[in-house]
């Protein structure tokens, strides 16, 4: 089985042209240790086998805790509907994954879609790390949002589940005919745990996702919906990790968190609105 560090390398000599340099956006080619682009900008790859493409330090509230969590919650089946319907509507040649944190939904789809070429990144390299442990061929990094290391028109597919987006930078990475297919919480999504952290408070209470769906309409001309809405019921094993799984954890008390931990929940909604845009051919 290859290191980690030989898989990264293996992939950039057969996709390196998939990728930009972020500073100059001149074309990459592979280097003994990586890539390096025509003027000279060398982007290593590390021994967990990702390449830091950032330019300047990006501030991410995002920790491994978190990650390992929420890749718990995917593995138990939380989103199984999810990944099924997306491993339906998916271009499978080349998928880019936004904001991938821990790569489980990457993983996921890899299997369900037999995805070819996949790639992941996300700007807090505790999730990109874990990700290099999915069972994958993937390639993972660090990028920005607004300044893809990726070439123009190199991706069939984007996924963007839970993630901002960046509808320029989509547009130019985006091959004609290609689609992103965006993932945005319903208003009923964890509706028992927003009540649970925050009893007193109806605003957090309530989510609403019309600004979000409004934009993504207006950046593309042909979009298809879909509304998945389920109960999941929570493994007892991972009672602990929906607390913990999400940025609704950061503005609970300490005396709500505890409650929890102390009188569980056992199930939680699942609300998801799935658009998917296709770009012209």
């Amino acid at each position: 089985m290859l290191k980690k560090i030989d898989r990264a390398k293996l992939f950039l000599q057969q996709e390196a042209t998939r990728f930009r340099c972020p500073l100059c956006h001149e074309t990459m080619a592979t280097s003994e240790s990586g890539v390096v682009c025509g003027n000279g900008h060398r982007f290593d790859v590390s021994k967990k086998g990702t390449i830091h493409f950032l330019t300047k330090p990006i501030a991410s509230d995002y920790d491994q805790h978190l990650f390992e969590a929420r890749g718990r919650m995917i593995e138990s089946g939380m989103y199984l509907s999810l990944v099924e319907l997306m491993a339906q509507k998916i271009d499978p040649s080349c998928v880019l994954d936004i904001g991938c944190g821990e790569g489980s939904f990457l993983a996921q789809l890899t299997q369900q879609a037999n995805i070819k070429v996949g790639v992941g990144f996300d700007i807090a390299k505790e999730g990109v790390y874990l990700a290099t442990n999915q069972a994958t061929d993937s390639f993972w990094c660090t990028a920005d949002l607004t300044n893809l290391p990726f070439a123009d028109h190199s991706f069939t597919t984007l996924l963007n589940i839970f993630s901002p987006s960046n509808y320029q930078e989509f547009d130019r990475v985006l091959q004609p005919g290609g689609q992103l297919i965006k993932v945005v919480p319903g208003p009923l999504y964890l509706n028992e745990l927003r009540k649970a952290f925050y009893p007193d408070d109806e605003k957090k209470q309530h989510y609403s996702n019309e600004r979000v769906v409004e934009k993504f309409e207006q950046a593309f001309e042909q979009v298809e919906k879909h509304h998945l809405t389920y109960v999941f019921d929570i493994p007892t094993a991972r009672q602990f990790d929906i607390l913990e799984m999400s940025p609704l954890e950061w503005g609970a008390s300490e005396e709500r968190k505890k409650a929890l931990q102390h009188a569980p929940l056992t199930k939680v909604t699942i609300d998801l609105e799935i658009l998917i845009g296709k770009k012209s051919k």
